[in-house]
């Protein structure tokens, strides 16, 4: 088994454990009994998708992306973390 395999499926399992917000709105949501099979649906999919992706080699395809942009990726971050906080 490839170790970008373990280690995707840890880094994704990881996630799925921590309470963030997509996760507390779907407890949320499950209390008020609103949309609960349409929104935990939605959210397994969403999650699904973007775990395969990660896995599958999704930053292969983007690597010459970032390596082009990386200061203007960086500047971006900080100016954007500067205003934000």
């Amino acid at each position: 088994m490839p170790a970008s395999f373990i280690t995707g499926f840890a880094l994704g399992f990881s996630l799925i454990l921590a309470i963030g917000a997509q996760n507390a709105f779907v407890l949320r949501q499950g209390l008020m009994g609103r949309h609960v099979f349409a929104v935990a649906l939605f959210c397994a999919l969403s999650d699904a998708v973007l775990i395969v992706a990660g896995i599958g080699g999704l930053s292969l395809l983007i690597a010459d992306f970032m390596t082009a942009y990386t200061d203007w990726m960086f500047g971006g971050a900080a100016v954007w973390l500067a205003l934000y906080g």
